[in-house]
């Protein structure tokens, strides 16, 4: 019974694996995308840095969830992690558009925009997962 129940370990593993180094990747690139140093900044106690970092991050782990359950094979998993990664760093230019000045807001602490920020992402990413037909 044991065995049966670890049957699924391996692949488990490749998946989880493959998942740590999209988010790794995301993190590492997205944050080469802003103008500010988000980690310094939430590593300096600003929330708003956490929020809108926090919640693109959410934005791309659910189409990750969803090409992580509904691939043919790793690689499949990983193309559709680079489309979310694509569409999580246009969402981050389209929201500058009606707020031109959101990364000087972020880093100025301001919630108004960190949350404007995140919660479009997050949405984005909803909607992404829910459009991927692997």
């Amino acid at each position: 019974m044991i065995l049966q129940s670890l049957a699924g370990l391996p692949a488990f593993l490749v998946y989880f694996c493959t998942a740590l180094f999209a988010v790794t990747a995301y993190l590492f690139i997205y944050t080469r995308v802003t103008p500010y140093n988000e980690f310094q900044l939430i590593r300096d106690n600003h929330p708003s840095a956490a929020i809108a970092l926090g919640l693109s991050l959410l934005g791309f782990t659910l189409p990750l969830v969803s090409a992580i359950a509904h691939s043919a094979n790793v690689l499949d998993c990983l193309i559709w992690a680079l489309v979310a990664l694509i569409v999580q760093v246009i969402v981050y230019y389209l929201v500058r558009i009606p707020v031109p000045d959101l990364a000087q807001r972020i880093v100025a602490g301001e919630l108004a925009s960190a949350i404007w920020l995140g919660l479009a992402s997050l949405s984005a990413g909803a909607l992404n997962a829910a459009s991927m037909i692997i």
